[in-house]
């Protein structure tokens, strides 16, 4: 890993710990996955988006990110158009017909219209949780705000995240600014025993069986289970490592 890189990392888990490390686990996931993916207008620096993202990494809920960053051409004239206006996260549920702005709206539909336990933080919570997203912005130098230069990939890309991460957040971050839509698999740990680093849990429970769906799945295709994971359909490429993956989509989509 090069150093560039590994400062990034090092602020992204300053990042994470200034929220708390809200979206790493999901141990009360929704009782029923929407049939057909939603759709997800947002941005990774804004921190109203990122309480959804929160909340979808934790009710284990997949999503189609399409992203929107300042300045962007390829989705937020048609989340305008959809809408009726430049407010973001916008929900589009196709399985419904509903349509919602508002982070805590949000939140609450999911739960309602799924079956998950969590409610949004309404008051002074509510202010907190806002707070705290900002500081992640922040201590990020807001990246995932501006549009870059890129190509359009015919097919959306295939991420394998979860919202706290701090090597997925870099990749999230690339996404958004390059303005690629991709599916949001969302992986949040599903037991206390997977908190920590991968060879924490490698030597005090190597024999524990993986639990959660899109770790199950993960581990079933490629024999472990690590994030980020990246899959490019347009091109068959299929890889770990954020680095890796930052230098792939430069080298793949960024104009």
């Amino acid at each position: 890993m090069s150093a560039v890189h590994q400062l990034k990392v090092v602020s992204s888990v300053f990042a994470s710990t200034a929220r708390g490390w809200r979206g790493s686990l999901s141990f009360r996931p929704t009782t029923q996955q929407p049939e057909q993916l939603l759709r997800l207008y947002e941005f990774e620096a804004s921190p109203f988006c990122r309480l959804v993202r929160e909340a979808l990494s934790e009710m284990d809920i997949d999503v189609l990110i399409l992203p929107c960053p300042t300045s962007g051409t390829r989705f937020r004239p048609e989340a305008v158009s959809l809408g009726g206006k430049a407010l973001f996260p916008y929900l589009a549920d196709p399985n419904t017909g509903r349509a919602l702005y508002e982070s805590a709206d949000i939140i609450d539909y999911l739960a309602e219209t799924y079956g998950g336990q969590m409610r949004a933080p309404r008051g002074l919570r509510r202010k907190g949780a806002i707070a705290a997203a900002f500081a992640v912005s922040l201590l990020r130098a807001v990246r995932g705000l501006k549009a870059a230069p890129s190509k359009a990939p015919e097919e959306p890309l295939i991420l394998y995240s979860f919202e706290s991460s701090p090597y997925s957040r870099l990749v999230r971050e690339r996404l958004s600014e390059l303005e690629l839509p991709y599916v949001l698999r969302n992986t949040a740990k599903a037991r206390w025993e997977d908190v920590g680093p991968p060879q924490i849990r490698a030597k005090f429970f190597p024999t524990l069986p993986v639990e959660g769906r899109n770790r199950l799945a993960l581990l079933e295709r490629e024999g472990r289970v690590q994030v980020p994971y990246l899959i490019d359909p347009n091109t068959g490429v299929a890889m770990f490592e954020s680095e890796a993956i930052l230098a792939y989509l430069d080298q793949t989509y960024a104009a």
